[in-house]
């Protein structure tokens, strides 16, 4: 991949238009919550990336970092648990999709919006499609990352566009008062802050596919760089562009964009916008989907040359030259997550356990980058390594931000959101099926210790 393959590839992984949606359902204190985690999450991210990708270019990513930091099990358990992340990730991405594709006939689709079996069915196919497409080549799925990412900035500008002339010509509806900028400190609305910060993650993932990119130590930083501005502006923009055209109490996190353009569009005369705009939102997110699949796919391709899962996942398809076997696995498990997330609740429900879930499991990871940045300080640079400005002793202090950040949003994730009718459950199933990701991680690596000592025994 060359520059430009690469910075869509940051807009695609990095922004979603889904938490649009869920930022401005909170009101216009979402705004500060943005600029926040922006500055606790992302900067130290970014700059812990941007210098451990410079030091250490190799296919893998954060599965070399951490592994040369703190061992094989470290190494192993940071990829497993960045793997199995988007196990949820994958169906709470495709439902959002799901929602918005039937505003393109909302008088015909519109009663499928709490169908549970419509969800399914559409999540499967668009998560087998991706996987093809994936299998089939880089070369050859980066071209739907590239639509995604595109898919991406026509919405949020179409968004943002018609905030600004409904506010023109009606007014604003809603008040943006210095007291409603203020983020309240409620239990709830602190668990929201979470989510927001769950928004920024992604800048990590090219460095997986490190071989794979052009030039990677000049490529990755000036990506990475005007990546995070797109990415910090779309969301803020995004958000105050809905809350412009709509109150945030007629806003939901599954369709708040797609409401905001149909009430807009109506107003200003220009009803065929809504169609246009919805199908656009649900291909961006698909190509979402699909740059992570393919970028988190070389951590078990990595961890199967190490001799860590079986050595079918560190071989490439003869034709392809793509790590296949890694691709359909975690897309078979990733249909499973589909029905065990729905299980036992209503469409919104499963769509905020799947999103708990993904956000536990994925920063689990960052906790082992933050720590890995800090420890790899002792080991020297030379000159052509891009350092964070100030040296090791500002770059321990901005892994340590981070990992303090990260350790606070898990927290906050274990706990459900207010509106779930059946708590306990939710929790439970957050909970559980963590802890169930990470045991089954903990007994393969042990299981592939003794499988490398059996074969190492039987060599001598």
């Amino acid at each position: 991949m060359g520059l430009r393959d690469l910075l869509l590839f940051y807009v695609v992984s990095g922004f979603s238009l889904r938490w649009i949606a869920t930022a401005a359902a909170a009101g216009p204190s979402s705004i500060v919550v943005w600029i926040g985690a922006w500055l606790v999450f992302y900067i130290p991210l970014a700059l812990s990336v941007l210098e451990l990708s410079s030091r250490y270019p190799n296919e893998g990513g954060l599965y070399v970092w951490s592994k040369r930091a703190f061992g094989d099990f470290s190494g192993f358990m940071s990829a497993w648990t960045y793997w199995t992340s988007n196990l949820p990730y994958f169906p709470a991405v495709f439902y959002f999709a799901a929602s918005n594709i039937l505003f393109m006939r909302p008088e015909v689709w519109g009663h499928l919006s709490s169908n549970a079996t419509f969800y399914i069915v559409f999540s499967l196919l668009t998560l087998g499609a991706a996987t093809l497409l994936n299998v089939l080549g880089l070369n050859i799925g980066k071209w739907l990352h590239n639509i995604g990412a595109v898919s991406m900035w026509v919405p949020a500008l179409i968004v943002i566009a018609m905030g600004v002339y409904a506010w023109w010509h009606f007014g604003s509806a809603t008040q943006f008062t210095w007291r409603a900028m203020v983020p309240s400190t409620h239990l709830n609305d602190i668990i929201f802050w979470s989510v927001l910060t769950f928004a920024f993650g992604g800048c990590e993932t090219a460095s997986f596919m490190g071989e794979e990119i052009k030039n990677a130590r000049r490529t990755i930083p000036i990506s990475l760089l005007l990546g995070g501005l797109t990415v910090v502006l779309c969301y803020i923009l995004g958000t105050v562009g809905v809350l412009l055209a709509l109150p945030s109490s007629e806003v939901s996190g599954l369709q708040g964009l797609v409401q905001a353009v149909g009430k807009t569009s109506h107003r200003i005369g220009v009803p065929g916008v809504l169609p246009v705009v919805a199908f656009l939102i649900a291909l961006s997110n698909v190509g979402a989907a699909s740059a992570y699949l393919a970028a988190v796919a070389r951590l078990p391709f990595v961890a199967g040359i190490d001799h860590f899962l079986p050595a079918a996942f560190g071989k490439l398809h003869a034709r392809w030259k793509t790590p296949w076997v890694a691709l359909l696995t975690q897309a078979v498990l990733g249909g499973v997550f589909i029905f065990l997330g729905q299980a036992g609740t209503s469409v919104k429900g499963a769509y905020d356990v799947l999103v708990s879930m993904g956000v536990i499991t994925y920063f689990i990871p960052y906790l082992y980058l933050f720590a890995s940045m800090i420890k790899l300080q002792k080991e020297p640079a030379g000159p052509e390594i891009l350092r964070v400005p100030g040296g090791s002793r500002v770059a321990r202090v901005v892994a340590a931000v981070g990992f303090l950040t990260t350790s606070f949003v898990i927290v906050l994730s274990l706990l459900p959101q207010p509106d779930e009718p059946n708590k306990p459950l939710a929790v439970l199933k957050v909970v559980g099926l963590t802890g169930v990701l990470i045991g089954i991680g903990v007994w393969l690596y042990w299981a592939g210790k003794r499988r490398a000592r059996v074969q190492e025994q039987s060599l001598q």
